[in-house]
């Protein structure tokens, strides 16, 4: 599992156009502080892996970015596909129109995977079927080529009901439904947490070459929320540690790797336990 996909070649922040930008997140629950003034900037065509402890806000910050969740204060604006040429826009204060607009270039990937009861086949076109305008024919040739991108075979799997998916078929399906969106974006919660390590190396690589297939000759922009030690050495994203409500590293993987911090490599050290603490359902 360490073999490396790709050399680093993660776009320089400071210039590079930017997909998304955080500004100041501050969030609290009960007025216990999670995210205590987060600034992160995600450029276009990266890959970005947010680390960290258990409970340090990881996925509060990811929901906060994808607009499933306002902050306490601070801002979120990104990037508009559908109105290129004007400025970023500013996510928590748009309308449910504005918001779908950005969401179809978006997809997201949860940590249990979200599949809704029935098949796979249904899963994947109900977006599909609301927002993309398309015949049954086109939604139904659209799945069948995302289920093959996923490496699943479409004739065995596109009528199977969730419910006899194993885990990582129904992490797949999970992928094949976001690709099948065509997203410029894709955020991942958790892609591999609880799967054997023979099939969270095939998540690695389909991650992987989503990532770096393009949409309409544009780059693909991913987010990664991950306990996955492995995914990290394999894709050397650019990595993002919060710690404390903050951020504590943002660099290259390999700065990350050789960083002789204490609480760091407290951290890589945990890494194999906190992700084998839960399994997708």
């Amino acid at each position: 599992m360490s073999t490396n996909l790709s050399p680093n070649s993660q776009s320089d922040p400071s210039t590079s156009p930017l997909e998304i930008r955080a500004c100041g997140i501050t969030k609290a629950f009960q007025d216990r502080p999670v995210l205590k003034g987060i600034d992160l900037n995600i450029p276009q065509a990266s890959m970005t892996a947010i680390v960290g402890s258990s409970g340090c806000g990881k996925t509060v910050l990811l929901d906060i970015i994808a607009a499933l969740m306002d902050p306490d204060a601070g801002t979120v604006c990104a990037r508009d596909h559908e109105q290129p040429d004007q400025p970023m826009v500013n996510l928590h204060t748009l309308d449910r129109q504005g918001l779908d607009r950005l969401r179809r270039h978006w997809a997201l990937v949860f940590q249990r995977n979200a599949l809704f009861s029935g098949t796979v086949y249904d899963n994947i076109a109900l977006w599909l079927r609301e927002y993309a305008g398309l015949s049954e024919q086109q939604i139904l040739q659209l799945a069948r080529t995302s289920l093959t991108r996923a490496a699943l075979d479409p004739d065995a799997v596109l009528y199977r009901d969730r419910d006899e998916l194993s885990g990582g078929m129904a992490k797949r399906v999970a992928i094949a439904r976001a690709i099948s969106m065509r997203p410029r974006v894709i955020f991942y919660d958790e892609p591999t947490t609880g799967l054997d390590p023979v099939v969270a190396g095939k998540i690695h690589e389909l991650v992987f070459d989503v990532h770096h297939s393009t949409i309409d000759g544009f780059a693909r922009t991913s987010l990664v929320i991950t306990h996955d030690r492995d995914l990290l050495r394999r894709l050397r994203p650019r990595i993002v540690m919060i710690n404390a409500g903050r951020v504590y590293f943002d660099g290259s993987y390999e700065r990350f790797e050789s960083w002789n911090d204490p609480l760091a490599l407290a951290y890589l050290q945990q890494m194999p336990v906190l992700h084998s603490r839960q399994t997708p359902s």
